[in-house]
C-alpha cells in the first residue's frame, strides 16, 4: 500500500524534488512543476504524464491500478491506486520526474 511516508521517501532518490502541496493536498513538485499529489477526493494519486496516449497506454496495461475520472479525461495525468505494487509506482513516478527534470538532475540521477 503506497502512503504519503512512501511518496517522499521514494521522491528523495529524484534530484531536485520537493515536497509540497497542490489543491490542498501533499505533493511532489520539481522546480514548482507538479509530478505528483494525493487526490482531494478519491484514494488514489495524481501522476502527471507526457501525453494522453501514455495516459490511455497505463489505463489499458493495468486497470487494477490505473483509471480516471471524466475530470482527467484529455488531461495528461493518470489516478493510481494506492496498492499499486511499489516496483511499478517508482517507475511511474520516475516517468513523471524525467518529464520535468533539467539535464543536471537527470545527470546526477544516472550518476
Amino acid at each position: 500500500m503506497i502512503t504519503f511516508a512512501h511518496i517522499e521517501k521514494l521522491a528523495k532518490a529524484f534530484p531536485g524534488t520537493s515536497i509540497s502541496t497542490s489543491y490542498g493536498t501533499p505533493a511532489v513538485k520539481v522546480r514548482n512543476k507538479l509530478i505528483l499529489r494525493l487526490h482531494q477526493k478519491e484514494d488514489a494519486i495524481v501522476v502527471m504524464l507526457n501525453s494522453v496516449e501514455e495516459q490511455q497506454d497505463l489505463i489499458t496495461s493495468d486497470p487494477m491500478a490505473f483509471y480516471i475520472t471524466d475530470h482527467y479525461v484529455g488531461y495528461a495525468a493518470v489516478l493510481v491506486r494506492p496498492t499499486i505494487d511499489k516496483t511499478r509506482f517508482k517507475e511511474i513516478v520516475e516517468l513523471s520526474w524525467r518529464r520535468v527534470a533539467n539535464k543536471t538532475e537527470l545527470a546526477a540521477y544516472t550518476a
